[in-house]
């Protein structure tokens, strides 16, 4: 190895230590640890691009070594997804009174996660429109035309069911294959097994006391130990963050985000417009904006860094349920649903602006029946788009062939896609919460359940 990655880890090492004495500061809460390790990322980052730009040799060792943690952080939180959600889940089901009121539940996150993509999209028509955006701009080399053949092959898995195929895609048929994670569906699947279950289990409780005793100290303790390990795993997010922040600065194509500064900016702004639109839904309900993002500012911050909002839903959850008092069943089913269905920035604005950047090379009038077109296939696109890195280029592969467009302007933008796609993602999950929010308000009486016990987290602001 050479000397100057065996300095960068040795900073890297210390980086890791000062986060670690902060842990001791009983008084630091974890969201101001976490925004120190999103800090210290992101200024080794810095060094490492500028210092190692051209040294490929000493860059790929450091990174090495620092994606030793960030990788291992991400993994542990792909770990404890697909458990959470399952017995959370099952949990919330035996805590409603009634089962007429999942329906309520599940129809109204659904209903309000379609609606604030659809807004997003007509955010991303507007900020393509203002900057004139036009795929006839990007000019493709060999690189670009190799990316553009892998998406046209890829295109066929992705976009070529219809809607009552998705619809039926919907229900497991190998419970284990989904919690394996084995499709794009699975967490809908589990989402899914997971209420019928509960519905199952809450039957048997009611048909038989002694049986309904018994299953509920089951999933009460089960959910315990659970929570207990999301608190363990949570406790580790600053590292994880300052791991996964400095790849993704010391990795950015520069050239990439130069060439392509216009597309970048605009989408920032239709971002930071969908979060303004957030912000107002979230004070029509009554609450200061500040404190709500404090509370919800780690879930954010991991959400920027890792770009996956499946892998945010533990965080997700805990913050809707401890921080922001939404009941447990539509905590659950809001951000389970939110990492698959209606994400507003990756199924919302991204196709809207990229559809509206080959329109004019196509020779298409943008006219009302268009955008209404354009809409109602992001509103049935949107459903089951992975909450993964790559989910925004899965959507495009849905609206793009739809709207009878090709799929090559897609492959010009994934040079610069992880740059975009931390800012879409937090976009996301803060949908989610906020669909958690306003169903809570929405169904007033009938979301008054009882809650599960809470394990205490760091999450608490002190």
């Amino acid at each position: 190895m050479a000397i100057g990655a065996i300095i960068n880890l040795i900073l890297f090492g210390a980086l890791l230590s000062l986060l670690y004495q902060f842990s001791k500061n009983e008084v630091m809460p974890l969201s101001r640890r976490v925004f120190i390790g999103l800090v210290g990322g992101t200024v080794f980052g810095f060094y490492l691009q500028f210092v190692f730009a051209g040294n490929d040799a000493v860059m790929a060792d450091t990174l090495e070594w620092t994606n030793v943690v960030a990788n291992s952080y991400v993994g542990l939180l792909r770990m404890i997804i697909m458990p959470l959600i399952l017995i959370t889940m099952i949990a919330a089901v035996l805590k409603v009174e009634e089962i007429k009121s999942l329906g309520k539940i599940g129809g109204t996150v659904v209903g309000l996660l379609i609606f604030t993509t659809v807004i997003a999209a007509l955010i991303g028509i507007l900020m393509a429109t203002v900057f004139s955006l036009d795929a006839g701009d990007l000019v493709g080399g060999a690189r670009e035309l190799a990316r553009a053949e892998a998406l046209e092959a890829r295109q066929g898995s992705v976009a070529d069911l219809s809607l009552a195929e998705l619809l039926v895609s919907f229900i497991p048929t190998n419970i284990f294959s989904d919690l394996s994670g084995a499709r794009s569906m699975s967490i809908i699947g589990v989402v899914v097994f997971g209420l019928i279950f509960g519905i199952a289990a809450l039957l048997v409780s009611e048909e038989d006391a002694a049986h309904g005793q018994r299953i509920r100290d089951f999933v009460d303790t089960t959910q315990a130990v659970i929570m207990r390990l999301v608190k363990i795993v949570m406790s580790l997010t600053p590292y994880g963050v300052l791991a996964l922040m400095t790849r993704v600065i010391a990795t950015s194509d520069g050239s990439a985000i130069l060439n392509l500064i216009g597309f970048v900016i605009a989408s920032y702004i239709a971002i930071a417009l969908m979060f303004a639109v957030h912000a107002l839904l979230i004070i029509m309900l009554g609450m200061n904006i500040k404190t709500y993002f404090q509370k919800v500012w780690p879930v954010l911050t991991f959400a920027f860094v890792t770009r996956s909002s499946a892998a945010t839903i533990p965080l997700t959850i805990r913050a809707q349920i401890e921080e922001l008092n939404v009941p447990a069943p539509i905590a659950n089913i809001a951000a389970s649903f939110g990492a698959t269905i209606g994400q507003n920035g990756c199924a919302g604005i991204y196709p809207a602006m990229l559809v509206m950047m080959v329109a004019p090379t196509m020779g298409v009038d943008v006219d009302f029946n268009f955008i209404l077109s354009l809409l109602l296939i992001i509103a049935i696109g949107s459903f089951g788009i992975a909450g993964v890195g790559g989910g925004a280029t899965n959507a495009a592969l849905v609206v793009l062939p739809a709207m009878g467009f090709p799929v090559t302007i897609a492959a010009l933008l994934i040079s610069i896609e992880p740059l975009i796609d931390m800012a879409r993602t937090a976009l996301n999950v803060n949908g989610a919460i906020t669909t958690g929010m306003l169903t809570s308000r929405f169904l007033g009486e009938d979301a008054k359940v009882p809650e599960a016990p809470v394990v205490e987290t760091e999450f608490q602001e002190g």
